[in-house]
Parts: C-alpha cells; structure tokens; sequence
C-alpha cells in the first residue's frame, strides 16, 4: 500500500489484506536498517484476525521515498503523521529496537492516538559502542557482519516461520545488505545506528505515554539485554515478557512473540 506522509511517497504491508481504516489499527516499526518484511508473520496474523495493519518501511528505508529522517522524535512524529494520511483516528504501535524508540516517541507526542505500545528488543538508552558506529561509517558491509553475530542466539529457525531450513544469518544478512543499497544519499547503517545512540528523550516520553505498554524482551539479546530496559519497564509501568532468544525476536521466537503480541492486543481469535 502506497500512502503520502509529509509529502513523500511511504509503504506499507498491508499483511495480505486491504487495508480498512474501520478495523483496529495495528502499526509496526522495523529497526535500524530493516524493512516492513521482518514483521510478516505477525502482521499476516493481524490483517487475518480482524486488524487494520501498516506495516511500514522508514522514510529512506526500502520502498519509502525520501531521505532518511534525522531524529527518533522526528520519526515519531512521522508515525502520527501516517496515521493521518491513512485516516486512522486511533492504533496500537508496535516497533522492534530502533522502531520500539519511534513507537514510544510517537504514543508520547500523541496519546490520544495510540491505544497500546509494544516494544520489542527494546532498551533505553538504546547506545551503540563507539567501535561499531565507526565500523558502520567506515566498513558497513563488516558492520552488518557484526551486528548479524550479535542478533542471533542461534543458527536455526524455529518450525513455525519461516520454516526448517531456514537460515537465520543468512537471511538477516541479505535483508540489511539490500535496505543499505536501497539509499544512494546516504550510509544507513552508520545513520540508524547513530539516531539509537543519540536518543534521549526516553523517560521523558515514556512519562507522556497514556496508554498499556507492554515489552517483549530476548533474554539472550547482546544488543538490546533486558536489563537495560528494566528503567524504561518502570516509567511505563510496563508488562514485561522475556522469551529464550536473542535481539532478532521476531526471527527466533516467532510463535512466542506473536503469542505475546496477541496478549498484549487483548486479542482472543
């Protein structure tokens, strides 16, 4: 699905549906240099149990026109500004690492807009090692090596999705190698990265949140680890789920995170 945000041209899955701005709205982020396709299992299940889904890709990211913006507050006000063009009055927000900071931003700039907030391999603050910024800058094909080893706790995709025989690494690697090439204008690895480590507005925003929140955590994330985001859980008086994973949740763990998602959406389907 095509929409028009701030006057460029943004994509969104729509989970195998048309989009209907009647139904519940469910919203996903992606993380740093990701895409709307990291979110399909959940949003297929979404789009088929009665949702509205948007699950979209960044200004600057894959099929969204644009330069990439500059700042997590701006990206989250971008969110509210998709709602808008989408004519969704009201929507839970659901965002993965760089995208769980946008969602938090937006259901701060906007409370009224956004009934639940979901954050996955989440942490706040969300800083970045000096070596892997400059990495980023410098080398981001070695960068994508690196983070790929960092994200995973594991080689093997679980039955469920994408399937056995799935690889995990491989398919990470692929998926940040062509979101990277995507953007001619600019390094977006050494930009997502460096928007996450400038981030400070979190407690701060979490304190402006109305609405449920709930985090879904990897116990076994070396990017984002639980415990750096027990302060944010407490801001938000958060529910707070760990599962046996590592930062690429939504890869290793789908059938607990989709679980954990339909909990925290009250859904019952």
């Amino acid at each position: 699905m095509k929409l028009t945000v701030q006057g460029q041209a943004a994509y969104a899955y729509t989970g195998g549906k048309p989009f209907d701005a009647t139904l519940p709205c469910v919203v996903f982020v992606h993380g740093a240099l990701h895409d709307h396709s990291v979110w399909t299992l959940l949003a297929r299940w979404c789009a088929h149990h009665g949702y509205g889904v948007l699950a979209v890709d960044l200004p600057g990211h894959a099929r969204s026109a644009g330069a990439p913006l500059t700042s997590v507050e701006a990206m989250g006000n971008w969110v509210i500004a998709l709602l808008d063009a989408a004519r969704v009055r009201r929507a839970a927000l659901v965002g993965h690492s760089m995208g769980s900071l946008i969602a938090l931003e937006a259901a701060a700039h906007a409370p009224e807009r956004v009934s639940r907030l979901v954050m996955v391999g989440t942490a706040y603050p969300m800083k970045v090692s000096d070596a892997l910024l400059a990495t980023a800058r410098e080398r981001p094909l070695q960068a994508i090596e690196m983070v790929n080893v960092f994200s995973h706790s594991t080689q093997a995709a679980k039955p469920a999705y994408p399937g056995p025989g799935s690889w995990l690494h491989g398919a990470n690697r692929q998926l940040m190698r062509r979101v990277l090439a995507s953007q001619q204008q600019t390094n977006l690895f050494a930009h997502d990265f460096a928007v996450c480590d400038a981030y400070a507005n979190g407690l701060k925003a979490a304190a402006q949140v109305r609405c449920a929140a709930h985090l879904i955590l990897g116990n076994e994330d070396a990017m984002t680890p639980p415990k750096a985001a027990r302060e944010l859980a407490q801001a938000l008086r958060a529910s707070v789920q760990h599962l046996p994973g590592g930062h690429s949740l939504m890869q290793e763990q789908p059938d607990g995170v989709l679980n954990a998602l339909r909990a925290a959406l009250g859904a019952t389907a």
